[in-house]
Parts: C-alpha cells; sequence; structure tokens
C-alpha cells in the first residue's frame, strides 16, 4: 500500500498545480487587463461611441443648442437637397480632393523617388521634405498662406520682377480655390515618407532583369516601381482621400470663415460649422456629418472595388 501512495504522490507533482489555483491565476490575470484597459474603454464610450449616438438622434431633430431637441424625422436630409449653398460646398470639396490628391500623391511619389537615388544626407533631406505635412493644417501656416498669396504678398512680388502684374489670389473666386489646393500639395511628406520606404522594399534583382533586358529608366519606372508599389500607393490614396474631406483649417483662415470669395472655398466641414456653431441648427449640421460619413464610406467602397483592377500584389 505504500508503493502505491508514494506513486499517487508522485503522480500529482508530474501534474503541476491544482485546477484551482491555475483558475484563479487566469482571474487575477483578466482583473489586471481590465483595469488596464479601462482608461481606454472610457474613452471609446466617453469620446466616441457617446458623440456618434447623440449626433446620429440629434440629426432626426431641430435643435438650436439652447432648447430642447424637437423631433423632425428625416426632414433635416430633406433641406439638404433642397440647400444650394451646402450643394454648393459640395462641388467645392469634391473638386479640392479629386485635384489636390492625385497631385499630392505625384509630388510625393517624384520626391521619394528623387531621395532614393541613395544621395548623401538623405535623413537631413527627408527631415526637411516632412515639415510641411507637421505644419500644413496649423493655423499659423494657413495665416501665411493667405499673406503669401495677397495682393501684396510674395507671389505678385516674384511676378513684378518679371513684368507680370499680379492680383489677389485669395480674393479672387476663380483662384482661391487653388491656392488652398496647393497648400495641400505643399503637404506630401506623410505619404513621401511612406513611399520611400516602400521603395525601399522592392528587391534589386528586378531592376537588374529589366537592365538586361534592355528597358529604359522610364520602363523600368513604369513596369517594375509602379506595379510593385501599387499597394502603397492605394494605401496612400485611401488615407489622403479620406483626409481630404475633412480638410477644415485651411479653408476657414483663407476665407476668413466665411467660405469666401461667393462661396469658391466653402468646403462641406466649413459650411456645417457655420450651420452648427454660428447659425446655431445643430440638427441639420449632425445630418450633415452623418452625411459625409457616408460620403468617405462609398469614396473608400469605390476605390477597394477598383483597385483590383490596378493594385498588384506580389504573393
Amino acid at each position: 500500500m505504500s508503493a502505491i501512495s508514494e506513486l499517487r504522490t508522485l503522480s500529482t507533482k508530474r501534474r503541476g498545480p491544482r485546477p484551482t489555483a491555475v483558475t484563479n491565476l487566469r482571474k487575477s490575470d483578466g482583473r489586471a487587463a481590465a483595469v488596464f484597459l479601462a482608461p481606454w474603454f472610457l474613452g471609446l464610450f466617453a469620446i466616441t461611441l457617446f458623440p456618434l449616438g447623440a449626433s446620429a438622434y440629434l440629426s432626426f431633430t431641430r435643435y438650436d443648442m439652447l432648447s430642447a431637441p424637437q423631433w423632425v424625422g428625416l426632414q433635416n436630409f430633406v433641406d439638404m437637397v433642397h440647400d444650394p449653398r451646402l450643394l454648393q460646398s459640395l462641388r467645392v470639396t469634391f473638386t479640392y480632393v479629386v485635384t489636390g490628391v492625385p497631385l499630392q500623391l505625384v509630388a510625393a511619389l517624384a520626391i521619394a523617388v528623387l531621395l532614393n537615388q541613395g544621395m548623401r544626407g538623405l535623413a537631413f533631406y527627408r527631415s526637411v521634405v516632412y515639415l510641411p505635412s507637421l505644419m500644413g493644417g496649423s493655423v499659423a501656416i494657413a495665416i501665411l498662406w493667405r499673406q503669401v498669396f495677397g495682393e501684396d504678398g510674395l507671389v505678385n512680388k516674384a511676378l513684378g520682377v518679371f513684368g507680370i502684374e499680379g492680383m489677389g489670389w485669395v480674393s479672387n473666386p476663380d483662384t482661391a480655390l487653388w491656392t488652398i489646393v496647393l497648400l495641400h500639395v505643399w503637404t506630401f511628406g506623410s505619404p513621401m515618407v511612406i513611399f520611400l520606404a516602400g521603395l525601399r522594399q522592392i528587391p534589386d534583382m528586378y531592376y537588374e532583369a529589366a537592365q538586361l533586358d534592355g528597358a529604359s529608366k522610364w520602363r523600368q519606372f513604369r513596369s517594375v516601381t509602379l506595379p510593385l508599389l501599387s499597394p502603397i500607393i492605394f494605401f496612400n490614396l485611401v488615407m489622403q482621400v479620406i483626409t481630404a474631406f475633412q480638410a477644415f483649417t485651411q479653408a476657414y483662415v483663407v476665407s476668413g470663415g466665411t467660405g469666401g470669395p461667393s462661396d469658391s472655398t466653402l468646403f462641406y466641414t466649413l459650411y456645417l460649422y457655420q450651420e452648427g456653431f454660428q447659425n446655431l441648427r445643430m440638427g441639420y449640421a449632425s445630418a450633415m456629418a452623418w452625411v459625409l460619413v457616408l460620403i468617405v464610406l462609398a469614396m473608400t467602397g469605390a476605390n477597394f472595388l477598383l483597385s483590383k483592377f490596378w493594385v498588384f500584389y506580389e504573393d
């Protein structure tokens, strides 16, 4: 009997701790994880989910932030269809996105290809060209931009050297929007860094094989670089489209918050701000915000659907 008892004791030791001890340890780890995740969940509900739910409810109400919301159903969305300024803001915003994003990506890719040639001081030049992206959305840069393109600004002074009479670029309805588009193109640093990282990942053997086949530099760029870089181009395209639809500071500062001249810089986000915080039509502004969400979702979905025709994945 003593031998049997010793065998049972050895068997128990080999099995390790009892199930209850393991269970208690797992419960302790779970409580610790919950404590550390609590601030994140608090922020998720307080800063994201609750405001989303509140704006969804307010989009079906008439609310001026001074009195209780009044339920109006789909009236806000119906009013949007007949709002000429809203339609103008959509035209301005889509013009900004459709022109600004491609030009910015072309500039970013061109600079990335240039920096990828193995020049000395790459880290320094990379930092310099990235600076506009850090400052491009700031109020200070927008104010500087308005001064540069003003009647007595740097652009007109440069044109005066060649005997060309300048004008108020930001005060002319025909050119005001294009100054903001140029500001957006100027902030190419973020996609440029991503392009540069993608270019570094392309194996040299593809270029060596192309050279053996007699391909020129342009042919190598078109047949090797662009296909292998297409996933990076697609990523930058999606991210920059989403960012461009949310542009606000540049238009607000350049136009002085009015969207002028003649609503030529009336971005959708700027008009949403005017309706919500200047005209106190918060219900209408909430409806506009949800329409913007749907527009961004539609544009993103369209990009994903079209990506199968031009995005190449090596795997």
